[in-house]
């Protein structure tokens, strides 16, 4: 899928209802999608702990707390490229607060071009997010083939009482007689002596 056919998943957060409206209504439907809404921090908690978003856009101050908490817990905890507007009088000290956890900030007012700008740049981190994730993954696959393969060679060295570097030649050697990985050379073995 090209980024052009991506679509962005979003989670608005603000007390007014004017704000959540008027911003799902400068989003094109095809780029973003679904957009979700919220008026409090506790109802977007309890939207996050359900599902996950792209984005999530927090227009400060919400009724049960400014936001800033959440939006650092969010950027910290999912993976999720979160915007906090504020207000500009404290939008400095807010910024220095959060841009260390990668949250994004605008100062309010604001404009629509500026929006769409701030879309942009959440949208490169949002990529960058994908990336890592993909990563991640390739590296917790590569661990569990390890301690997959690692366990094998144990139950070699236990009941056939080979040492280890005999056990790893022999797991590697079957892996290249028969074509297959080493982790299905390490299932078989699991299977066969437990």
């Amino acid at each position: 899928m090209s980024l052009r056919e991506r679509a962005y998943s979003i989670l608005i957060v603000s007390a007014t209802g004017n704000f959540s409206s008027a911003f799902a209504d400068l989003l094109p439907e095809t780029r973003y999608s679904p957009i979700h809404t919220a008026a409090s921090i506790s109802a977007a908690k309890r939207i996050l702990a359900e599902s996950t978003f792209d984005f999530v856009i927090i227009n400060a101050p919400l009724p049960d707390d400014i936001g800033i908490r959440f939006a650092i817990d969010t950027c910290t905890n999912k993976q999720s490229a979160v915007l906090l507007l504020v207000k500009s009088d404290i939008h400095a000290d807010i910024h220095d607060r959060v841009v260390v956890y990668g949250v994004f900030t605008l100062s309010k007012p604001t404009s629509k071009p500026t929006l769409i700008h701030a879309l942009s740049w959440m949208e490169s981190a949002r990529e960058r997010l994908r990336q890592f994730e993909k990563k991640s993954l390739s590296i917790q696959e590569k661990m569990a083939e390890i301690r997959l393969v690692n366990k094998a060679k144990w139950i070699l060295i236990s009941e056939l009482k080979m040492n280890e570097p005999d056990a790893h030649r022999y797991i590697e050697k079957q892996a290249m007689d028969r074509c297959i990985t080493k982790q299905t050379i390490a299932e078989e073995i699991i299977k066969t002596y437990t």
